[in-house]
Parts: structure tokens; C-alpha cells; sequence
């Protein structure tokens, strides 16, 4: 098997401004959520750490997780330029890569022209049945010129057991991973963005019908020209492009948690291994739920 850096998708990360809504939205899907948790960071290596102005609740698997994330304050406080992003729409706008080795990514990154931003560090506090304690991460954020889809980093956690806690790891749904991400591109611009997300994850490209596949050992990312778009998700929006259109969880029996799905009200749409909800009922991102 081949040695890589990244290893997985780590976490997707949708973007609201209305926490308590899209949390009640994600838990009447199926999902165990972790309580708020508020970020600090910093902008550069070394430095002081700050409030990000963004707090997150999370859907946790084990090793891969669904993150929501909520913007607060009045926007001043801005320090990856996120706002700009959920100005267009609100839902799915970036993508963390787990890895093995967090310099070994920053420093193949780098020479590849993709990431200037160096080893970041990132903190936050998380309850736990002992207390409160500071759960800590390093970052590698790819450069924003190269990800007009959204905001891409590279994540290595330092105390992962302070993340996925076994008490929320149990789902109503049976959801037990994240499967995909589907970016949505221009025509044009397919091969290149393909070829851009081969060259971040060191990974060769699979094509699958109308999907170009970037696999890794856990996780894979999707990409598809707009004019195919529409066969996959029947009926779901556009608003830009490059467009993060959709998510897809691995569940343990698709039978019933599409039928838990639709007994809390949302409305589904087939797909050959499971279902989706669209980005209109998920908070601006389709949901797919995946028996594979």
C-alpha cells in the first residue's frame, strides 16, 4: 500500500448563521450532535491564539464526522474571510483532510504552489464526563486562490479522544462515517479541478459514470461537470460555481433511516444505494444517506 499524508476526509464543514435551527434540522435527521464548543486560532504560526467568531456542534463517527458550524458576533471578527463565502448561500463550504504526518502535508503542499499558510494551531474546549478540557489541532490551510469552492485545510488532531467521545458516536439514523463530498464544477473547468484535487490528496483519479473519483483510504471526494449534475440529484439548486453540492454518510440499514428520516417530515429522493434529502430541507447542502 501506498504511504500517504492524508489518509481520510476528516470532516466536512457546513456554515450557518442560525445555529439552533440547523441543529434541530441535523438532529430530526437522525444525528447525535456534541455540544457547542467556540474556536480560537490563530492566523499564523506561533501566534497568540484568539476567538474565531464561530463555534461548532458535530455528528461523530469515530474517525470521520460531519461538522456544523456557526458564525457569531457582528462579523468583525473574520480571520479565514468566511463571511464572504455565506454571502452567496449558506451551507457547505469547506472540506478537512485528515493526515498521518501534519509537516510531511505542509511541506509536500507547499512545494506543489497549493499552501503558504505554514503548521497552524487551533483549539477549542469540549465537555467531558470529567469536566471541561481543551481539545487541540494543527492546521494546514490551503492557499484561497487555488479552492474557489471554499475553504480546504489539511487537519491533524492532537487528542482525538477528547473529540469523538464515545457517547456521541451512537446515531438514530445507523450513520457510522463520512462517505463523499460532491463538488459541483463548470464543464470547462472539470479536468483542472480533478487534476487540482488529485495533486492535494496524492491520490489518481477514478472515473464512475459521470462522477471523476478521488479515493483515499477513508472517504473520497466527488466531481462533477454541472451538465451531469441534475441526473445525479434530481431537482437540486446551483447557486454558484465551484459549488459544494452534497454530502453522503455510510449507514448501517438505509431502510430504516430513510424510513426515520421521513417520519420526522423531510422529503427524499432515491439513489442507487440509499437516498437523499435536498439542500433546501439539509441547510444548503443535499444529504445523502448510503448503505456501501
Amino acid at each position: 500500500m501506498i504511504a500517504r499524508d492524508i489518509d481520510r476526509i476528516d470532516h466536512s464543514v457546513l456554515y450557518t448563521t442560525d445555529m439552533d435551527a440547523t441543529a434541530a434540522t441535523y438532529e430530526a435527521l437522525g444525528f447525535t450532535l456534541s455540544p457547542l464548543s467556540m474556536h480560537m486560532g490563530s492566523d499564523r504560526p506561533g501566534g497568540v491564539r484568539k476567538p474565531m467568531g464561530a463555534g461548532n456542534r458535530c455528528a461523530l463517527f469515530g474517525r470521520t464526522y460531519l461538522e456544523l458550524l456557526g458564525l457569531y458576533g457582528d462579523g468583525s471578527v473574520d480571520p479565514w474571510n468566511i463571511r464572504p463565502l455565506i454571502a452567496q448561500y449558506e451551507g457547505l463550504h469547506g472540506y478537512s483532510f485528515g493526515c498521518t504526518g501534519i509537516e510531511a502535508a505542509e511541506k509536500r503542499l507547499r512545494a506543489a504552489g497549493l499552501s503558504s499558510s505554514g503548521v497552524l494551531p487551533l483549539q477549542r474546549d469540549v465537555e467531558t464526563p470529567e469536566g471541561v478540557e481543551t481539545a487541540r489541532f494543527q492546521a494546514v490551510h490551503l492557499d484561497r486562490a487555488h479552492t474557489p469552492e471554499g475553504l480546504i485545510h489539511v487537519a491533524h488532531h492532537l487528542t482525538p479522544e477528547l473529540i469523538h467521545q464515545p457517547r456521541y458516536l451512537e446515531h438514530a439514523n445507523g450513520a457510522i462515517g463520512l462517505y463523499s463530498v460532491l463538488l459541483v464544477v463548470d464543464d470547462p473547468d472539470l479536468e483542472a479541478a480533478v487534476a487540482r484535487y488529485a495533486l492535494i490528496l496524492d491520490t489518481e483519479p477514478v472515473i464512475e459514470g459521470p462522477l471523476r473519483v478521488l479515493p483515499l483510504p477513508l472517504g473520497r471526494v466527488e466531481i462533477v461537470a454541472v451538465s451531469a449534475v441534475r441526473a445525479l440529484l434530481p431537482g437540486e439548486p446551483v447557486p454558484a460555481l465551484p459549488y459544494m453540492a452534497g454530502q453522503a454518510v455510510s449507514v448501517r440499514n438505509v431502510r430504516e433511516a430513510r424510513g426515520l428520516v421521513e417520519s420526522n417530515g423531510f422529503s427524499t429522493g432515491d439513489l442507487p444505494s440509499g437516498f437523499f434529502v435536498g439542500a433546501a430541507q439539509a441547510c444548503g447542502a443535499a444529504l445523502a444517506f448510503l448503505e456501501v
